[in-house]
């Protein structure tokens, strides 16, 4: 074991109330013969913390088990923990561990004699102490915080009779675990008659508890701090938190930490940071009677442990599998090695050793460097500590391969597009062969794996293609060529975007042969003497007629073709929208007007007023909701679709009439009693209407057309003689026009 505990680790985080320092123990006894014995309990406690130390007058009670099987209490005896107290060196089953300044563990041994009057009895004595509490960060069993433990051991009425020894433990239990490290720990015990040791995983037993803190019952109750005296049995086992954890699964791990039965070897390795309760009962056979069960509880506890002494080097291409270094070069004869081993004891020393075809070649110094005769495989090792015991050995497995060398060649029609060809010539130094290939043709893209692909290029250009090959081990090599890729294109693919329009039309050719880059030579032969050297050109047809269309395309390396395109475009007569109206001057009188369509070229009419869609057809008539200006829209479609448009403004002009009667008769038959104008007179302005006698006199007026005279003076006075009279009008039309009228009315009663 060779491991370096970091210390800033707690390894015991413990609470420094109530006493949690209890991390185990184990309860014996020693036949003194005639009904005497020794009890010895080896008790440990976690002394970084800042708990109660060992008790002293440490309550045992004795309890006598009845026919009946209840217990009676025969003595409780008082005894103080021997000094001095014994620390324990955590290192001492291993001088390889440095331990943190944090870890102080201690043993205390609690012995007494006492003498059994009936000895040998038929009944088993029970011997008990109980102590609060466990750890709180014990992570196995429920709430151990809250509860103590039990040490007990029974002397049965067999062991008495034969006047037997119960086994004792050899070692003390391990304190250090390292997470994810194999555990081999001899747990076996010592039995002075050499009788029969079955080993097993128990269940710890509980005892003690927080009664008698803050007023809440009696510290030396059953669930007190110390019990006094010890409670009787049966004792209560530790709760597992399950899943995962059980009395026979107490730490999990991977593998599950098991010990032997026969042998009491503990095996497993822990894979979980923390700290355990695990207890292990011996029990004690003769000639296959069960004579006792020694019980020792323990905390054990598992930290991510550092190497103290570690091999380790780094040299190129390396993989390591635990102390395994797996070196993979390719067609590298000479390899580096650069020691990065740990090693923190007073000694100094490393050894590298290298089996080379049958001789070993050693070195004793940091780095080194090796040369290797060839390809082939090769083993050696670095060995840090030769000879100590705090030593550590990293195993090399060096396979050198033969070199590869990536080549490749590639065929196509230089002047023609079409697909490139390319063809793998790439070998291998000696015994091997290439297990793959990628090749990347085009930028960014990893476009084949195949060993020969064919690929064909949408654009023109100049591309550096790279082929990557390995072997079965790995090893690569890659080469990149360039590959001048500039046919003129097989076939000349031009998409205008109209090919029949009207004058003028601009027509759009979408070049879209291919390869064609900028670096080609472009002439254009419009048809209508017009040319072009742009790729995808625009021209624009001034002129109806039929054009044939020219594209010459020369490739930078002098490569030409060209292609005529007869009769591509047709320049038609385009539209021409027109349209007359009747009346010529509507009018709210006479708001109805009649459209006639006068266009050429038209197979499609859209008619808007004011901006509303109103008709699909040559000839229709629009009815006017007001008068005002307003504006007709004609769209006219040629049979390719050409447009054109005429906007006439109609003014539709808002007329008005008025009309005065000649005669009335107010003599209030409700006929003819009023005097009173007519007509249209919507939008007049400034009105006004006055009457006057034939002596010049004003006998009615008004500002309003539709009130009438009634035959009176102004309408309320006395009555109005029969006669003639002269009426004067005035007023002002909708737009602006002054309007005048001289009259008479004839009034008779």
């Amino acid at each position: 074991m060779k491991y370096l505990y970091p210390l800033a680790f707690a390894l015991f985080l413990v609470e420094p109330v109530f006493a949690r320092h209890i991390i185990g123990g184990a309860l014996t006894y020693e036949c003194l013969g005639g009904g005497n014995y020794r009890f010895t309990l080896k008790m440990y406690r976690d002394c970084a913390s800042s708990g109660a130390d060992f008790d002293l007058n440490a309550p045992f009670s004795i309890y006598k088990e009845k026919p009946d099987g209840s217990y009676e209490l025969i003595e409780t005896v008082y005894r103080n923990v021997e000094t001095p107290i014994i620390p324990l060196d955590p290192s001492e089953s291993n001088p390889c561990v440095e331990v943190p300044a944090n870890v102080c563990v201690e043993e205390g041994l609690y012995t007494f004699d006492y003498f059994f009057s009936d000895w040998p009895s038929t009944s088993s004595y029970h011997i008990s102490y109980q102590r609060c509490c466990r750890n709180n960060t014990v992570a196995n069993i429920e709430t151990p915080g809250e509860v103590g433990a039990t040490f007990t051991i029974e002397l049965t009425a067999a062991s008495q009779a034969l006047c037997n020894n119960s086994p004792v433990y050899n070692t003390l239990p391990p304190i250090i675990l390292c997470v994810n490290e194999p555990l081999v720990y001899d747990h076996s015990a010592f039995d002075a008659e050499g009788d029969q040791l079955i080993y097993e995983f128990c269940s710890p037993l509980l005892g003690g508890g927080l009664g008698g803190l803050n007023g809440n019952g009696e510290s030396t109750a059953c669930n007190g701090i110390t019990p006094n005296p010890a409670c009787p049995p049966p004792y209560e086992e530790a709760s597992f938190v399950n899943p995962p954890y059980s009395p026979f699964n107490p730490m999990g791990g991977s593998p599950q930490l098991s010990i032997h039965p026969q042998t009491g070897l503990l095996k497993g390795t822990p894979n979980t940071l923390g700290q355990f309760s695990v207890a292990v009962c011996v029990k004690e056979y003769r000639n296959g009677q069960l004579l006792s069960v020694v019980r020792r509880d323990v905390q054990f506890n598992v930290l991510a442990c550092d190497a103290l002494v570690k091999a380790d080097f780094v040299t190129p291409n390396m993989t390591v599998l635990g102390d395994d270094y797996f070196v993979n070069s390719c067609n590298r004869l000479t390899l580096p090695f650069v020691n990065l081993s740990l090693n923190n004891t007073p000694l100094d020393s490393l050894r590298w050793e290298f089996f080379i075809n049958g001789d070993t070649t050693s070195f004793n110094q940091d780095n080194v460097t090796v040369n290797f005769p060839g390809p082939g495989s090769y083993e050696g090792q670095l060995i840090v500590n030769p000879g100590f015991q705090c030593n550590d050995t990293a195993k090399i497995f060096i396979d050198i391969y033969p070199e590869i060398l990536a080549d490749f060649g590639y065929d196509y029609d230089t002047c023609v597009a079409g697909p490139v060809s390319f063809f793998d010539k790439s070998a291998i130094l000696g015994d091997g062969q290439i297990a793959g290939w990628t090749w990347q043709l085009e930028p960014g893209v990893v476009d084949s794996v195949q060993r020969n692909p064919v690929h064909v290029f949408e654009e023109a250009g100049i591309y550096s293609v790279t082929l990557e090959v390995w072997d079965e081990h790995g090893c690569k090599d890659d080469t990149t060529r360039t590959v001048v890729y500039q046919p003129v294109p097989g076939v000349i693919f031009v998409k205008p975007n109209d090919t029949i329009s009207c004058a003028p039309a601009t027509v759009f050719f979408n070049n879209k042969s291919s390869p064609l880059d900028g670096s080609y030579d472009i002439k254009w032969s419009f048809g209508d003497g017009g040319q072009g050297t742009d790729i995808s050109p625009t021209h624009t047809y001034l002129e109806t007629g039929t054009y044939d269309v020219r594209l010459e395309i020369t490739s930078p390396i002098g490569c030409y073709t060209d292609t005529l395109f007869k009769a591509l475009v047709q320049i038609l007569e385009p539209p021409v929208a027109g349209f007359s109206y009747d009346p010529s001057i509507p009018s709210n009188l006479e708001p109805t007007v009649n459209f006639t369509e006068e266009s050429q070229n038209a197979v499609f009419w859209e008619w808007h007023v004011d901006g509303q869609l109103v008709a699909q057809q040559p000839d229709f008539a629009y009815t006017f909701a007001d008068t005002g200006l307003h504006e007709v829209r004609l769209v006219v479609v040629h049979p390719q679709k050409c447009l054109d448009t005429l906007v006439q403004i109609i003014d539709v002009v808002p007329r008005v009439t008025y009309y005065l009667p000649n005669a009335f008769t107010p003599n209030e038959d409700t006929t003819n009693d009023i005097f009173v104008g007519t007509g249209v007179t919507r939008g007049i302005t400034d009105f006004s209407l006055s009457i006057w006698d034939r002596h010049g006199q004003k006998v009615f007026e008004t500002n309003k057309v539709d009130e009438p005279w009634n035959g009176r003076v102004n309408n309320s006075g006395k009555l109005a003689l029969n006669g003639l009279y002269v009426c004067v009008v005035n007023f002002t039309e909708p737009r602006g026009k002054p309007f005048s009228y001289r009259g008479y009315a004839t009034l008779v009663r």
